[in-house]
């Protein structure tokens, strides 16, 4: 992230929307949007916003994969596949 690009006061903001969403949408970082020398909000294309939800979704997943595993509610690979030969051959019968 570069500091001086990426971080604008909300004055900057109202004066400059398009180039903002300019910027964004060109560089694809996001621009943190300050009031008072606060920040309040993050501004982002919507690309990467989409991507880093698809991200925080995986993450999530892997992480109660993982909280399974640790409380034993899996299974190996081995019995999963016995577990699909006996339901196949159940079903061909």
């Amino acid at each position: 992230m570069n500091i001086k690009t990426d971080i604008k006061p909300v004055t900057f903001l109202k004066a400059k929307a398009t180039h903002l969403l300019k910027q964004i949408n060109e560089t694809h970082r996001p621009v943190i949007i300050t009031q008072n020398g606060v920040p309040k909000a993050i501004l982002q294309d919507p690309k990467s916003y989409e991507n880093m939800r698809n991200a925080i979704g995986i993450l999530k997943l892997i992480s109660q994969g993982d909280e399974d595993i640790r409380s034993g509610k899996s299974k190996s690979q081995e019995e999963v596949f016995e577990g699909i030969d006996a339901m196949l051959k159940t079903k061909v019968k």
